[in-house]
């Protein structure tokens, strides 16, 4: 069986070493997914000068170049991010402008760079709203050209107007827990299926 490769962008507006609630989540999605033979890594984009703005190098020292070669280099993108005010964090805002670029950057068949890789998100905060972030997250990757699986979001909320976070919360075996190796497997299966047979070229 092939091993397929993860990559999941921890969008906290933490850097290191301060916990994180959705490196948590983003890091037990790694662990589902290496489950079906999915190698992967975390990275947290607070801890890279990462630029405003839609281009694939905003230079002057823009760090998102060498993030965007791991997107590139991954079968399955994982966007874990808190919510803040109901929003995707603003880290995961600047991440889906500069992956904007990529409806430009195109392969020798004509199709996006990014097509045939697959999408996932994690969502932790305390109050209602994952499944409005999962909504926004998943609809600009897929703009962009990633493939979402049946399933394919994780998450937990506290309790409305609450303060315990997802690490503080124990584990949650039969629901987050459940969900996340649901979404693992739904997304390892779709990346395998593209992996094999990409999406036929675009003809102009």
């Amino acid at each position: 069986m092939t091993t397929l490769q993860a990559l999941v962008l921890s969008c906290s507006l933490k850097k290191s070493p301060a916990k994180s609630s959705s490196e948590l989540i983003g890091r037990e999605v790694l662990a589902a997914l290496a489950d079906h033979d999915v190698e992967g890594e975390l990275v947290r984009v607070a801890d890279h000068d990462v630029r405003f703005g839609v281009s694939t190098d905003e230079g002057d020292g823009d760090e998102w170049p060498a993030l965007r070669a791991k997107v590139l280099a991954a079968d399955i993108l994982i966007i874990a991010t808190p919510i803040w005010m109901g929003q995707p964090a603003s880290v995961c805002k600047v991440v889906l402008e500069r992956l904007d670029a990529e409806l430009s950057e195109k392969d020798e068949q004509g199709r996006p760079l990014v097509y045939g890789k697959v999408a996932m998100v994690g969502v932790v905060g305390n109050e209602d709203g994952a499944h409005h972030v999962s909504a926004e997250v998943f609809q600009a990757l897929n703009d962009v050209g990633f493939t979402i699986p049946a399933a394919g979001a994780t998450y937990w909320v506290g309790e409305a107007m609450g303060s315990e976070d997802y690490q503080d919360a124990g584990p949650k075996p039969d629901t987050t827990g459940l969900t996340t190796k649901t979404a693992a497997a739904n997304a390892a299966h779709l990346a395998r299926l593209l992996h094999k047979e990409q999406y036929p070229r675009i003809d102009s």
